[in-house]
C-alpha cells in the first residue's frame, strides 16, 4: 500500500464551477501536478491550464510534491 501525504489543493476561476475553492487531499507519495490535474478532473484542452504553484512559487507539470504543500491551480486568461 502506498505511503500517502496531504495537499491543500486550491482552483481558481472556471476550475472552481462544479468543483472546489480549497480542499484538503490525500494522495500517494511521489505525485505530481500532472497527477493531481487529473484527479481533480481538469480538461486542458477545453480550460487550459495557465499556472502551477506550489507554496507560491510557479512549478511544471512535472513536479513531484511533498506532504503538507499548498498547490494552487490557475487557468488560461485571455482578454484585451
Amino acid at each position: 500500500m502506498a505511503e500517502l501525504m496531504e495537499i491543500t489543493v486550491k482552483l481558481f476561476a472556471q476550475y472552481r464551477e462544479g468543483r472546489f475553492k480549497s480542499q484538503q487531499r490525500q494522495y500517494p507519495k511521489g505525485s505530481t501536478a500532472q497527477h493531481i490535474l487529473e484527479d481533480v478532473g481538469i480538461d486542458k484542452e477545453k480550460l487550459p491550464v495557465g499556472v502551477l504553484m506550489v507554496n507560491g512559487r510557479h512549478v511544471e507539470e512535472d513536479f513531484v510534491l511533498e506532504d503538507g504543500q499548498i498547490f494552487t491551480i490557475f487557468p488560461k486568461v485571455g482578454g484585451g
